[in-house]
């Protein structure tokens, strides 16, 4: 069977991941593409779709077509939850690009959603199928590190500020740094750990590089008088069993000590990091040692599928769990925590006060 998918928003994300992974699915055809901008979706049709796909500029006209059985979404945050939950009361299951919402009530409404209608709905959190995040993952399955109780989830760039489409506007966003790239970073913590339970947040974000004129930057100065989101933000997290979880994110920041999507993790029996390569560490027989896991020496993909992207596979894992009827990967129950979480610490930030989660 092959199924029928809809993208809707045929830019950056879904240039560079959605529409490009799809292409190398077999079971999965791209049949129609809409965009705010109808040349983009037209563009959209030529490279992906096949021949008789359609091109739409209002997305409720798109899910009207009841051939149509999955949809990704991949428009700007702040209308996730609106198309997602329209596309699955119009029967079609979902995947929508991370984060989930901006705010967690929309992203419960999306829950809401699935439930009410029985299609799926899963968010695309890709890091979880690289290698180094499939192996760790299996690491802490077998419960090799023991009770992991403190870890730091990190994304941090010295200069990478994104200066195209909506990323520097609050309002169509929800924030930056924090909501962009550490979602990434600490759904891969909160995976690794197993742990969805929020106690409390504490958080600040800052605004002290984002009105620069002629910063450096990687894809070139940014206007400041369009960079309303912060620039960076930390959060300290403490869930109910009493672990501790340190969130970094910066877009810019003067440092040199910079990575993104990373984990490291510390148990009881052991530790991991992913700071040089994947790293795991402990103690044996009354010594210390620390491995480096050769990922690149002949393993086998994990999933089913062409190569070894992370991207690719998420897009195979996802197309074999409509087909086979099984679990996504990326739970949304497990994303709605990663918003509350990020959530908070914006909240925290702007009372100075600690968030409580009920």
């Amino acid at each position: 069977m092959t199924l029928k998918i809809g993208i809707i928003g045929c830019g950056g994300i879904a240039n560079g991941k959605h529409m490009p992974s799809l292409a190398n699915v077999a079971e999965a055809e791209m049949v129609a593409f809409c965009d705010i901008v109808e040349e983009r979706a037209e563009k959209a049709k030529v490279d992906f779709g096949v021949d008789n796909a359609s091109v739409y500029t209002d997305y409720k006209d798109l899910l009207a077509d009841k051939t149509i059985d999955v949809i990704h979404v991949c428009t700007p945050n702040i209308s996730h939850a609106e198309i997602s939950i329209a596309a699955m009361e119009a029967g079609k299951h979902v995947m929508c690009e991370k984060p989930m919402a901006k705010t967690t009530a929309e992203a419960q409404a999306m829950i809401d959603a699935s439930k009410k209608t029985g299609k799926k709905l899963t968010i695309g959190y890709q890091n979880r199928f690289r290698k180094d995040s499939q192996y760790l993952h299996t690491v802490c399955e077998n419960n090799e590190l023991g009770e992991i109780y403190y870890a730091k989830a990190k994304a941090i760039r010295r200069r990478a500020v994104p200066t195209w489409g909506v990323f520097l506007d609050e309002e169509a966003q929800g924030g930056g740094p924090l909501i962009d790239i550490g979602t990434h970073a600490l759904d891969l913590t909160l995976w690794m750990m197993d742990n969805y339970k929020p106690k409390y947040v504490v958080g600040n974000a800052y605004h002290k590089l984002s009105q620069r004129e002629n910063a450096a930057n990687a894809w070139g100065p940014w206007d400041p008088s369009k960079f309303t989101v912060e620039d960076s933000a930390f959060g300290f997290i403490t869930m109910e069993n009493g672990a501790t979880i340190v969130l970094e994110s910066s877009w810019a920041l003067n440092t040199l000590d910079v990575g993104e999507a990373k984990t490291s993790l510390c148990g009881t029996e052991g530790g991991a990091d992913m700071e040089d390569g994947l790293r795991i560490n402990g103690e044996a027989h009354s010594q210390m040692f620390e491995t480096e896991i050769q990922l690149e020496a002949g393993g086998v993909d994990f999933y089913d599928g062409e190569g070894d992207d992370p991207a690719v596979l998420e897009a195979q894992q996802w197309v074999d769990s409509i087909l086979n009827n099984t679990e996504a990967t990326v739970k949304p129950e497990q994303a709605l925590v990663v918003t509350q979480i990020l959530e908070a610490i914006y909240e925290s930030s702007q009372t100075g006060q600690p968030v409580f989660f009920k």
